[in-house]
């Protein structure tokens, strides 16, 4: 299982994460986040970290051309879709992509379909009214079971911390965790225990 760190906003954080362990960390592009960070800070940041070590832009409804640029900037190896980003927008982006869905209800897993053959992976999120991701709160995982139905790589994020990422594994057995404001001591701030807690339970799964 693939482990990310998202939401990295400064280079200790992200030496941290990678000295942990972290597969991949995200670096979130939305100026709506309590999490964003500039395209100049994320170079930088990029250009310090190790190789194979996944970077990965996480964009909401952004525009093509910027999100283009900015990939091209920070030496993003995936982009995140968390918008209303449709299929044909999809294929148009210069990185392999992850489509995130922000669920609740069975009825949100419906969308994934037009998505089969488009893109890398799915992540699943919380849905909660206004906010765009990083909630910090978990949804059913049996709709991340039903969601595997698709045969799309899956991501699970929402609200997974060291207490319960063993039974979020268990249950679901994704592709990869997604973690955020399970691992920080304030949004954009990560806590250097919390990942080790909870990279080390991770590890032995």
């Amino acid at each position: 299982m693939k482990i990310k760190i998202c939401g990295i906003t400064n280079m200790d954080d992200a030496q941290n994460a990678v000295s942990l362990g972290a597969d991949a960390i995200g670096f979130i592009f939305s100026k709506n986040s309590p999490r964003y960070v500039s395209p100049e800070v994320a170079e930088g940041i990029s250009l310090f970290l190790p190789p194979f070590v996944f970077v990965v832009g996480v964009f909401v409804d952004e525009d093509k051309e910027t999100v283009k640029e900015i990939s091209e900037r920070c030496k993003l190896d995936l982009i995140q879709l968390h918008g209303e980003e449709s299929p044909a927008y999809c294929l148009e982006m210069p990185r392999r992509v992850i489509k995130a869905f922000r669920v609740s209800e069975p009825e949100d897993l419906e969308p994934i379909t037009l998505y089969q053959g488009v893109v890398s992976a799915i992540l699943l999120d919380t849905r909660v009214k206004d906010i765009e991701g990083g909630t910090g709160r978990t949804f059913d995982w049996g709709l991340a079971l039903k969601a595997k139905e698709h045969d799309i790589p899956l991501i699970l994020a929402g609200g997974i911390t060291s207490d319960n990422i063993e039974k979020a594994v268990q249950l679901v057995n994704p592709y990869a965790v997604d973690l955020s404001s399970g691992v920080e001591s304030e949004p954009g701030r990560k806590d250097y225990n919390k990942m080790a807690e909870i990279l080390e339970i991770a590890r032995g799964l």
